[in-house]
């Protein structure tokens, strides 16, 4: 039945791919793909000449490596979107299983560039994030797992993808990397409510990571520190979060201009975790409300597409892949606003960094692949076609 539905014969003729894939694409969600590629360049722009200058290089060394990276996640992203959605597991399955063995060699061949964490692989000219692979590899890996289980004799594919969210979400907090830990398993999550997961069973889940949080805060200095910063009725104006605040309010609305800012001088990571207090204080509440616009465009756009899919796999791929999206880039501006803790991670597109532009490239290739339009002819009138034998 189910080739039925997606191999149904068409009076279309065969049509190029390029053809076949612009004319099913969801092109609001490319164009908006594409304008917070151009918004993060503007931004590096910004951002980063004062970091370079800071280290002796080039004022915009970090901008042409930001577009080199760019162009080379928007190529991912157009490969992987005209591919079709057989083809992206397997791409998938083998993405995770790289990812996979790449996190748990990290403690031996992994570097921490004196942040705290060892979460990278310095390859002298590059280097490597395995997390930012492994969460689209993960998010469709799941799929994979959760679809299979609705199979009359499939293997128990939710209990399998639960166990493999807790031992990524182990190797992510030994690290310490709580933010991609938390962002695995609230992915898992809400994928598995759209599996039809009991209501129980989810907030049992959530209160295994409330209790993870607490051991987390009593038993690492690391987290306590960072919660309780959060905490605080008053900011230390001398910290990362006290300088983006400030940004923040200097801002207002309209931002004081372009190449008016301060926080880029005095904060390190302005043009890549705290990206977005460099564009609230120099463009203002109205570039904000345009970026959080366009991923939430992306997001609603997506899932809407998704709940018509028939097929299982292709929905709950798809929704991962959107969650994903969405929660990091409010986790990355929450942290900034100080509605969170911060958590050290990028805003997709916009922040600088070479794993980050291009996984997110992937993932999003595989978000459009996901939604783009397919036959999805009611059930009966399938079966009038095949029984006047067309």
């Amino acid at each position: 039945m189910t080739e039925m539905v997606y191999d149904a014969p068409s009076d279309r003729p065969t049509e190029a791919i390029v053809t076949a894939w612009w004319r099913t694409v969801d092109r609001w969600s490319l164009a908006a793909i594409l304008a917070l590629f151009m918004i993060g360049l503007l931004l590096g722009l910004a951002a980063s000449p004062p970091l370079a200058v800071r280290n002796g290089l080039d004022p915009f060394h970090y901008v042409t490596r930001q577009a080199v990276f760019g162009v080379a996640g928007l190529s991912c992203l157009l490969v992987v979107s005209m591919m079709s959605p057989v083809r992206i597991r397997r791409l998938a399955v083998l993405a995770f299983g790289a990812a996979f063995v790449a996190i748990l060699l990290l403690p031996v061949f992994g570097t921490d560039f004196g942040k705290g964490a060892t979460r990278w692989y310095s390859l002298k000219v590059i280097s490597v994030q395995p997390s930012e692979f492994l969460k689209p590899a993960f998010a469709v890996f799941t799929a994979w797992l959760m679809a299979a289980s609705f199979d009359d004799r499939g293997p128990p594919g939710k209990l399998l993808s639960f166990m493999v969210a807790i031992l990524l979400v182990l190797l992510l907090a030994a690290q310490p990397d709580f933010g991609q830990a938390g962002l695995i398993i609230a992915t898992w999550a809400l994928m598995y409510f759209v599996a039809g997961a009991p209501i129980t069973l989810v907030g049992s889940v959530g209160a295994g990571v409330l209790a993870f949080g607490w051991f987390a805060y009593e038993n690492s200095e690391h987290v306590a520190r960072r919660i309780d910063g959060f905490l605080s009725s008053e900011v230390d104006p001398r910290t990362q979060i006290g300088y983006a605040t400030n940004a923040i309010h200097e801002g207002g609305i309209f931002g004081v201009g372009i190449g008016n800012g301060t926080v880029k001088w005095t904060l390190p990571d302005a043009h890549t975790d705290f990206i977005i207090a460099v564009a609230a204080e120099e463009f203002g509440l109205m570039l904000c409300a345009l970026i959080i616009f366009l991923y939430m465009l992306i997001v609603v756009r997506s899932l809407l597409r998704l709940v018509r899919e028939r097929d299982l796999f292709i929905r709950f791929a798809g929704t991962g892949l959107a969650v994903l999206l969405g929660m990091q880039a409010m986790i990355n501006i929450g942290v900034a606003v100080r509605l969170l803790p911060a958590k050290g991670m990028t805003l997709p597109l916009i922040s600088y960094g070479g794993s980050s532009l291009i996984a997110a490239g992937i993932g999003l290739g595989m978000l459009l692949a996901m939604t783009r339009e397919r036959p999805q002819d009611d059930f009966d009138d399938l079966l009038a076609r095949g029984a006047h034998g067309q």
